[in-house]
């Protein structure tokens, strides 16, 4: 039996990329900082059984028709928005991803940035290095609220939210939550948790961070009627996906002192340009999409979706498959290449 062969889009971490080339052929676009061209992908993408890709790679059915032998597309990433996820399945293509694995990391860089934007921590290492620090102490100077005995809402309750309110509840906070049903399991093992609508929790919360996938309901999700039900001394905290936040919308928050700040991690525009108008407002911290940037996230990363190509290439059920329905398309054994 021939080895598959893999096309892999960026140069990951080991061991996955030590993992496929055990057992396949693969083809590594040689750079950890920029994705192949449109040109380059569908070029490279045509004589191959799968495909490992990160969510800077557009997988529509132009690729899917590049690659009449595509099997698998194994994606480096938790969201799998960027894939055309109908489309693969229709044509009996196995999609996998990695949740789970950047748990963890995420949850702890929210607490990081909700720290950050109400203690002032970015603004206040600015104004050192800037030679602003020209003042004696006094009382007034970078205050900021702490959190003890504030209420922070938590839009998702999926394994980020709750591994962020597990961290948070340290703090002596009251949680409120809203998700699509509610999680009796979660309420029993952290305390002060509440379900709620979304609506009651923007307009209760001191700080409101974000947990939801990206999909046709959380687009804009938080947009201006929203933005405008939460408190003037609230903060936004985005580590979902960017969508998710109507820019615009924040920006004219911001501007009119709707909310107090906010943390980003994740934008509708990605690079953001540093002339944005994001860019501009001291109560708003940002990170260029870090939030699993861990090494060991990383390298979990890389050795789950490794693990779920080969595991489709095996005819074995991935660790992690999206599009379940699949499997009535295309079964398993009907795509098993490795003995």
């Amino acid at each position: 039996m021939a080895r598959p062969k893999v096309y892999v889009t960026r140069i990951i971490p080991e061991p996955g990329l030590s993992m496929l080339k055990e057992c396949c052929d693969v083809v590594v676009h040689e750079s950890k900082d920029w994705p192949p061209s449109r040109e380059e992908l569908l070029r490279n993408i045509r004589d191959k059984d799968a495909l490992l890709c990160l969510l800077t790679d557009k997988i529509d059915a132009e690729v899917m028709d590049a690659a009449p032998n595509l099997k698998v597309i194994s994606t480096y990433s938790v969201g799998f928005d960027h894939i055309d996820i109908p489309e693969a399945t229709k044509r009996g293509i196995y999609v996998t991803h990695t949740p789970g694995v950047l748990t963890d990391a995420v949850a702890e860089f929210t607490v990081g940035l909700i720290l950050a934007v109400t203690r002032r921590i970015v603004e206040a290492d600015k104004i050192i290095r800037t030679g602003q620090w020209d003042k004696p102490w006094n009382p007034y100077f970078l205050t900021g609220p702490e959190l003890k005995g504030k209420t922070i809402g938590l839009v998702g309750l999926g394994r980020i939210g709750v591994a962020t309110a597990k961290r948070l509840s340290s703090f002596d906070v009251k949680i409120l939550y809203y998700d699509i049903e509610r999680r009796w399991d979660v309420e029993t093992v952290i305390p002060n948790m509440e379900f709620t609508d979304l609506d009651t929790l923007l307009e209760k919360s001191d700080i409101v961070s974000i947990h939801v996938p990206l999909t046709k309901e959380t687009y804009h999700l938080i947009n201006e009627e929203r933005l405008r039900k939460m408190k003037k001394t609230a903060y936004l905290i985005n580590t979902a996906r960017g969508p998710v936040v109507d820019t615009e919308a924040l920006v004219k928050a911001l501007k009119e002192g709707w909310i107090a700040g906010a943390a980003l991690d994740v934008f509708e525009q990605e690079p953001l340009p540093p002339n944005h108008p994001l860019t501009k407002f001291d109560n708003v911290v940002l990170a260029p999409h870090i939030a699993s940037a861990t090494i060991e996230a990383r390298q979990r990363m890389a050795e789950l979706a490794a693990r779920n190509l080969i595991a489709v290439l095996k005819g074995e059920m991935p660790p992690a498959l999206v599009n379940k329905e699949v499997l009535k398309v295309r079964p398993l054994e009907k795509v098993k290449m490795i003995p």
